[in-house]
């Protein structure tokens, strides 16, 4: 298995999302060998090492870092900065001469070329590969071991970037998607995107929805809508996919109507300084917290702290975050424009740029008790059925399908 991050290596949904599918995959009975890009410059020869996972996943998955500076949503402008980092460190250490590629996309084909440790030294049935980076690693495995490759689409360039691809980066997602034996998409939403833009036929897509995990630490919690300073939360990369614009749109409405709210702003991306300018010049900056990226028990914390979660995403493939909040007792609102609303009930539901109804809505959970408890309730419950076993066992018969 390919993936950009894996936990404690982690700044996303993907993350999440490979760890929650991966302890699935073990309950199932699968051993997993999970790659991953790194920089490391204390490496053996072959560029690999092992990490140490979590007790249960030690028996069941094996994850090798490839030296490479690739990271999660890095742009070329990013990868450029990183190079000369390595540079640095190379002249401060005793470290690999592994020599990167001088951009983001020699860099993609070089880390395919390094799997091919990987796939020469171990023993698999089948090559799955996460997102656009480990697509060309996933092709090169498959043409070295003659093994079946099943893509997983977490998120089209369409989806990142406004439906204004990166033309570089759509050809390495068209070619991963038409090289695979299957695709998988994490919602209808996604298939439907992948069919229309990269020439796939919908028989070769498989739907497997995301879930969420679950530990003692998220006992439900039947607390009421704080009655003095209430709190409405966005959490995640603050880019142009989610929406954060709208939130502060939404924001504004609402206090013109109820000036006892604060809004949380979670997580950080390309888009941060533009909205904390943009609630500035809305005069509600001392009403709105950013955080900056939160990881572990804090975004937990973050969820509870909250009366309200709300998911404003432009073009969201799926959106574990909901999850997370429904889990933790939080009311959500979520953007019709996301595949989990395929598939929640016991939540709000609008059109990301119709900024009257997400504020409207937001008022009403606020202000109406009734409402905010049935949401809470509901959705905790609703949201046990989402658990990682499921998609794993899609996942698995996937897998039988293409060994066939």
């Amino acid at each position: 298995m390919f993936g950009w991050e894996f936990p404690p290596f982690s700044s996303g949904g993907l993350g999440t999302a490979c760890q929650g599918l991966t302890k699935g995959l073990a309950n199932q009975g699968a051993f997993v060998t999970f790659v991953l890009p790194k920089a490391n410059f204390e490496i053996n020869e072959n560029g690999l090492h092992v990490v140490a996972a979590d007790k249960f996943l030690r028996k069941h998955i094996e994850i090798k870092v490839i030296n490479s500076l690739l990271v999660p949503y890095i742009s070329s402008e990013a990868y450029n900065e990183r190079i000369l980092l390595a540079a640095k460190a190379r002249e401060t250490a005793n470290s690999s001469n592994d020599l990167y590629g001088w951009n983001l996309f020699e860099e993609v084909h070089r880390y395919a070329e390094k799997a091919k440790w990987v796939a020469t030294a171990e023993l698999y049935d089948v090559i799955h590969a996460h997102d656009w980076m480990t697509y060309p690693a996933g092709i090169r495995a498959k043409q070295i071991s003659g093994k079946p490759l099943v893509v997983h689409v977490h998120a089209t360039e369409f989806d990142r970037t406004g439906d204004h691809p990166n033309d570089a980066v759509y050809r390495i997602e068209r070619e991963g998607m038409h090289a695979a034996d299957k695709v998988i998409a994490v919602s209808s939403y996604t298939k439907m995107k992948i069919v229309e833009h990269y020439g796939i036929s919908p028989d070769k897509i498989e739907v497997v929805h995301n879930a969420v995990e679950f530990s003692s630490d998220c006992a439900f919690d039947s607390r009421e809508c704080r009655p003095d300073m209430k709190t409405v939360l966005f959490l995640g990369r603050i880019t142009l996919q989610k929406g954060p614009e709208y939130f502060l749109y939404a924001a504004k409405r609402v206090l013109e109507k109820e000036p006892n709210v604060r809004f949380i702003m979670a997580g950080s991306g390309d888009m941060e300084p533009w909205i904390i300018e943009k609630a500035a010049e809305l005069g509600i900056s001392n009403k709105v917290l950013f955080t900056g990226f939160l990881r572990g028990k804090d975004v937990d914390r973050a969820y509870r702290l909250a009366d309200l979660y709300v998911m404003p995403s432009v073009s969201e493939p799926f959106g574990i975050t909901p999850l997370e909040a429904m889990r933790n007792g939080t009311p959500v609102i979520i953007s019709r424009q996301s595949g989990v609303s395929e598939v929640l009930t016991h939540c709000l539901k609008v059109d990301f740029w119709d900024i009257d109804q997400l504020s409207s809505q937001m008022l009403s959970v606020l202000k109406y008790s009734s409402l905010h408890s049935s949401l809470q309730a509901n959705g905790h419950t609703e949201v046990q059925k989402f658990n990682w076993n499921e998609p794993a066992r899609k996942c698995m018969g996937i897998y039988n399908q293409v060994i066939r």
